[in-house]
């Protein structure tokens, strides 16, 4: 499954720099993320925190009416979402202490953007991990958390594979999926090539979850298009 959901956390970025508060929710906006809020001190942060109850906080250590990691412990009294620090204070004493107090990461200023995301992505992933769905079909069921078919009492484990290509499936709700977007799903952004592949793994799903393979009802495939998952209402 893909981590889609992620992108609506709520996130407050502290900062006293209007300019670096302006970049880095421009970061965060352009790779999708949706509600987010700022505050340049100390008291504007607790009250947005109080009124918006974020759900991930971004704090400078140095902030004109105290200093982050204050920030940091008023906000444990209350609350136990996941905080980053993200500030030039980069001394050894200040990201053990930073650490130490319970923050889920510390990043020095200057930083990559693209470091900034991901350090956001996999902290999210850890801290609001997605209830996976068990979606029904025409005689048996598909267990997204377990990456199981169930049939009856017969539970049938899914490989990576074939786990990839019903999650990307599932994702479209009943819409048509082309071979390149499921074989990108797979293997990547360099997919070509393995359209032969994809009708094989395609083929053993089939034998999992169709009562008759060679006459599929729930893995459709669309002639010269690709295939479409049929999900029970």
């Amino acid at each position: 499954m893909d981590f889609e959901y992620l992108k609506n956390k709520k996130l407050l970025l502290v900062d006293d720099e209007p300019e670096l508060l302006s970049m880095v929710e421009g970061i965060l906006e352009k790779e999708g993320y949706r509600n987010i809020r700022r505050a340049g001190n100390v008291k504007e942060a607790l009250k947005i925190f109080q009124e918006w109850q974020p759900e991930m906080a971004v704090l400078d250590v140095m902030l004109p009416d105290g200093d982050g990691f204050g920030l940091f412990e008023k906000i444990r009294e209350i609350s136990d979402i996941p905080v980053l620090f993200l500030t030039a204070r980069g001394e050894e004493e200040d990201k053990f202490l930073g650490l130490g107090l319970g923050a889920d990461d510390y990043i020095v200023k200057p930083f990559l953007p693209r470091e900034l995301i991901l350090r956001i992505g996999v902290i999210l992933r850890r801290c609001y991990k997605e209830e996976q769905p068990v979606v029904h079909l025409a005689g048996c069921a598909v267990d997204f958390e377990r990456a199981q078919v169930i049939r009856g009492e017969e539970k049938l484990p899914l490989t990576a594979k074939e786990f990839a290509l019903l999650s990307a499936l599932y994702r479209n709700g009943g819409k048509i999926v082309t071979i390149d977007m499921l074989c990108q799903a797979v293997w990547g952004d360099n997919p070509y090539g393995y359209e032969n592949s994809l009708m094989a793994h395609i083929r053993r799903i089939r034998e999992k979850i169709e009562e008759n393979p060679s006459k599929p009802v729930s893995l459709i495939t669309v002639k010269g298009l690709g295939y479409k998952l049929i999900v029970k209402e």
